[in-house]
């Protein structure tokens, strides 16, 4: 099966204030019916990458078998951390970057890459959203999910 997941996250760019991520599935079934589901949640105390990565995460995990996956994010470092090889060299340092400082969200990246363990997951960044009206629907769920009365603690553990 194959599957197009559209994903943004809300964080406005503050740690101590709400974030929110939203995420879309689409696919179409055996007898070639489209199908969507939506998933957002909204988060206290957050940053933007973890937002981005979160939706990510969530859309991969939703899926219960494996799947060729297309996954449209407008983070190009989420996109760049797979296009360009950076989480390979991330692993491979434990954890460091090029230049030996620390990789940030280190137990989100590991959480993302077990959910894409089943799946042939590619990556394609979405400047601004141009062309892709589900990113701008994920955007609008991040936002509202980020906005929304019930916000899940996010103690930025690291």
């Amino acid at each position: 099966m194959h599957v197009n997941i559209y994903t943004d996250g809300a964080a406005r760019g503050n740690p101590e204030g709400p974030g929110g991520y939203g995420t879309i599935l689409q696919y179409t079934d055996s007898k070639g019916d489209l199908h969507e589901r939506e998933l957002s949640a909204g988060y206290k105390k957050t940053t933007n990458n973890r937002m981005e990565l979160l939706a990510a995460i969530i859309g991969l995990e939703a899926l219960n078998r494996p799947c060729a996956v297309d996954l449209f994010s407008d983070s190009k470092y989420l996109t760049d951390a797979f296009n360009q090889h950076w989480i390979q060299g991330w692993v491979k340092r434990g954890w460091k970057k090029a230049d030996k400082s620390p990789v940030k969200n280190v137990t989100l990246w590991k959480r993302l890459l077990k959910a894409m363990e089943p799946h042939n997951v590619t990556f394609h960044w979405v400047k601004g959203h141009a062309g892709h009206p589900e990113n701008v629907r994920c955007d609008k769920l991040a936002t509202a999910a980020a906005d929304g009365e019930n916000l899940l603690e996010d103690d930025l553990g690291e």
